[in-house]
């Protein structure tokens, strides 16, 4: 929250004294090693020194993941380097004032040495001696071990990580600002966790100091009250032993704490709840304390046992045993933390929802019924995702646009093998595929029905069978082609892509391809977009192009085309069709290879000339045929295409140029995927094969191959 009045800002305040503070505390420490202190400095020093390790401590226990508290590498050098500074400071006056008594290095230190020596000075160098070997052997080693081994997998697992993000984008299920953040967290977790391989160095280092500092403040002390001052060998003895162990101790708790610290803030696993929350969730387990509980009691009553604190214990356990029952029952009724999982305002008003409840803005987006969700679930190898980046990426460059991202999603309205296809928030596709099935279509040797699940192809519309996985073999021996249920999922995307690719592109979309080609050809770029044509027109124009599915990859060929039509006011469907003749190549070369003959269907000149002359009779140029006519005509197509995808081709129809457009709006909307081309958008060195000429009657097949 801030605080904003005029010019001022609290938030602007606390940074700026953040910042100043820090390079001056800094240098405060550098010259504590080197400038003496008086003990009350010294006193206040130490109990700072305290407090900033209970803080860290605290912080790293409630902290729901690691990368939360990305900076206790930097508080942990930082506390390191004071405890330190402390260290040097305190050993000056331990060892120059030592003779004078206990109290001559504070307040702090004599109380922790007399608090722990308690009058037996060996016990004290025993007791500093174990607290030294937990932290450094136990607690400090365990967390060096822990970050090294996290550093090396967190590095080893960069890659495969960075390869979901990009996964997830490319098929929808993040945008492009949560895949920034994403990776954004992937390199600041491997920061992290390789700051804090070395940052453990930093305390097993300031363990080995504190053992070293304390043999140094004895050995010191008792040579210079002996030699020097003349002190008798047991008085130094017990002065300088209880001074170096307060010293000791006042270093080695901020020290254990921040052990701790680092420890837990090494072994935590992310999650949403702090770490005493983790740990009471997943400890709550009646069918473990029931038996702790009976086992508590048994060892009370053997005869010798303290039975009293055993009962007490077993009381305890049982308890606890109990209330873990009672959590289990709510949850598997459901009721439990429902707070927590909706928001707060939702909490207090259920009835309240927002607009991202109720929107969607994905360009493509596929539902899943959730019998289909281990196709797109990674932990289960789904292949779903990489179908579709795949198919995304063929699209994209056929067409030469960049396909916008599928959006995966779950719908519990959708029964469990269904599927929906939307363009924007409309409802193009959707159709049945089985997960634990594969799509058997039978090949033209087939001579036996496959049992299973009978269908149609979504993509082709041809008969199919779902069959089970062990019958593969045998659909594959009886000339049936055998497709994987991610596969008939990805196909039929692809052909719903290619269909409403023209729906797909906008403003945006081709203003990038704009400035990608204004790198190589920047005068042909502002010479043409917006001072000939504005960029809503030549979207509407590229638009109509892909409506037919002739690819924009050219554009440099489109902008040189346009300023010979911009004279002529042409509208934009007018214009895209004149650009036709120039583009037509870049869709044949994707129907048939350069070296072979392209198959085109044609109409006979009667037929033609009938189509002609109703267009010009026609007041808006529509193609007004009678339904007997026109029924016989699209079902000639259709037989025609059949028996050439039975062959492995396809074909192009081939019309006039004056009633191109129309009739390939007429034949569209019965059979989509017929390509439409007019005389004059043929290549003159491209090789044609008219493999049917249709007239009102249907096809005359068989005729010689034009030339």
């Amino acid at each position: 929250m801030e605080l904003t009045g005029g010019k001022f800002s609290l938030s602007k305040v606390r940074d700026s004294v953040t910042g100043s503070v820090l390079p001056v505390g800094i240098l405060i420490l550098i010259a504590m090693m080197v400038l003496p202190l008086p003990t009350v400095l010294l006193d206040m020093f130490f109990v700072l020194n305290i407090l900033l390790s209970l803080v860290i401590l605290m912080v790293a226990m409630h902290t729901y993941r690691p990368l939360d508290f990305s900076s206790f590498p930097s508080l942990l050098l930082i506390a390191t380097v004071l405890r330190l500074s402390l260290n040097v400071a305190s050993t000056r006056i331990v060892l120059s004032e030592g003779h004078t008594g206990a109290g001559a290095a504070g307040v702090v230190i004599q109380a922790f040495g007399d608090f722990v020596v308690a009058g037996n000075f060996t016990v004290g160098i025993f007791v500093f001696i174990i607290l030294v070997i937990i932290n450094l052997v136990v607690i400090t080693k365990g967390a060096g071990r822990v970050s090294e081994v996290s550093a090396r997998f967190t590095l080893d697992a960069m890659p495969g990580k960075q390869m979901a993000i990009d996964a997830d984008l490319n098929a929808g299920i993040l945008s492009s600002e949560e895949a920034t953040v994403r990776r954004a967290d992937v390199a600041k977790e491997a920061d992290f966790y390789g700051a804090m391989d070395g940052a453990s160095k930093f305390v097993k280092g300031d363990a080995v100091a504190g053992l070293m500092i304390l043999a140094i403040n004895i050995v010191g002390g008792l040579i210079i009250g002996v030699t020097q001052h003349d002190i008798p060998v047991g008085e130094a003895a017990q002065t300088y032993i209880l001074l170096s162990i307060g010293d000791g101790l006042v270093a080695q708790i901020p020290s254990l704490l921040l052990s701790i610290a680092a420890a837990i803030i090494v072994t935590r696993v992310s999650d949403n709840t702090d770490m005493a929350e983790h740990m009471g969730k997943q400890i709550a387990i009646s069918r473990a304390w029931i038996p702790v509980a009976g086992i508590m009691f048994m060892i009370g009553i053997v005869p010798g046992m303290p039975t009293l604190l055993f009962m007490v214990a077993a009381a305890a356990a049982a308890i606890a045993a109990r209330l873990s029952y009672l959590a289990e029952e709510r949850r598997a009724n459901g009721q439990e933390d429902e707070a927590e999982v909706m928001p707060p305002d939702m909490a207090e008003n259920p009835d309240l929802f927002d607009l991202q409840d109720i929107t969607d803005n994905s360009a493509i987006s596929i539902q899943l019924g959730y019998g289909l969700l281990d196709l797109v679930d990674e932990e289960k190898d789904g292949p779903l995702v990489r179908r579709i980046t795949a198919i995304r990426r063929e699209v994209s460059r056929a067409l030469g646009f960049v396909v916008p991202t599928v959006r995966l999603r779950d719908d519990l309205s959708l029964k469990a093998n269904q599927y929906r296809i939307r363009i924007g928030q409309t409802i193009v596709a959707e159709d049945v595929i089985y997960a634990d099935r594969k799509l058997a279509l039978a090949g033209s040797n087939s001579t036996i029905k496959m049992e299973g699940i009978d269908v149609k192809d979504p993509s082709f519309g041809m008969d199919a069978t779902w069959i089970m996985p062990r019958q593969e073999a045998e659909a594959e021996a009886n000339d049936y082609v055998v497709i994987q249920p991610d596969s008939v999922m990805a196909t039929h995307l692809s052909q719903i892509i290619t269909k409403h690719a023209g729906e797909l592109i906008g403003q945006d979309d081709v203003q990038m391809l704009l400035d990608n080609l204004a790198k190589t050809a920047p005068q042909l770029v502002q010479s043409i977009v917006p001072k000939l044509v504005p960029l809503h027109n030549l979207t509407g124009i590229l638009r109509e192009l892909l409506r037919e599915r002739i690819p924009i990859s050219d554009l440099r060929r489109i902008l040189e085309v346009l300023p010979g039509l911009a004279s002529r006011n042409l509208s934009v469907r007018d214009t895209a069709e004149a650009l036709r003749p120039a583009l037509a190549g870049l869709l044949i070369q994707q129907v048939a290879p350069l070296n072979q003959p392209l198959p085109v269907i044609t109409l006979s000149s009667d037929m033609e000339h009938v189509l002609i002359t109703t267009a010009r009779q026609s007041n808006d140029g529509e193609l007004m045929l009678e339904s007997g006519l026109a029924r016989k005509l699209l079902q000639a197509i259709s037989e025609t295409n059949e028996r050439l995808a039975a062959n492995g081709q396809q074909a192009v129809m081939v019309v006039a140029p004056q009633i191109r457009r129309q009739f390939s709006d007429m034949v569209r909307q019965h059979l989509p995927d017929t390509i439409i081309l007019s005389f004059n958008e043929l290549p003159d060195a491209r090789k044609v094969d008219v493999v049917a000429t249709l007239n009102g009657n249907g096809a005359i097949p068989d005729l010689p191959p034009a030339k």
